[in-house]
């Protein structure tokens, strides 16, 4: 079924000269406070790839047209979640928040990662090296495009006015 919905979304962007959806959602559920649970599949990491990869399938079965899997890695929060620091020990991190991110790249390769506001033991995921760069392109040989949420990279000031 996932795969049918991805390639009715897959020709709705072929119609309208589309090329890359901001979807799926893959975080996984961990606390049900967190605003953006309505775009992700589940609890279970292995079901939320499996679900990301049968979607991402049906929307890129049509040439040149891909989906952006989000928001990499680890975001459990809508509030303050630019300041929000997951502390993740590396095994939980590997199994609960990165599995369903592995099932999906190495089943069907989107086109790109769109990274998360969050801190991750202290490094923003948009800057977090040890995961995008070692885990995501050399461990998994990842070769697609990872871009940042919107206003990651800007200065705070910008979005909250100056803080003295």
């Amino acid at each position: 079924m996932l795969e049918e919905m991805g390639k009715i979304v897959g020709s709705e962007m072929k119609k309208f000269h589309i090329h890359l959806w901001l979807a799926p959602g893959m975080n996984i559920h961990r606390n049900p406070l967190c605003g953006r649970n309505f775009e992700y599949f589940s609890e279970d990491p292995v079901l939320s790839g499996l679900c990301a990869y049968y979607e991402t399938k049906g929307v890129q079965s049509f040439p040149g047209i891909g989906v952006t899997v989000k928001h990499f890695f680890c975001n459990n929060s809508e509030d303050n979640r630019t300041f929000m620091n997951a502390h993740v020990n590396e095994r939980a991190l590997r199994e609960i928040y990165l599995r369903n991110y592995q099932i999906a790249f190495e089943l069907c390769s989107p086109y790109s990662i769109m990274t998360s506001y969050n801190l991750i033991n202290g490094l923003h995921a948009a800057n977090h090296t040890p995961i995008l760069h070692d885990v995501v392109h050399n461990e998994w040989g990842y070769k697609g495009l990872i871009m940042t949420d919107w206003c990651t990279t800007m200065e705070i000031s910008h979005l909250f006015g100056r803080l003295n």
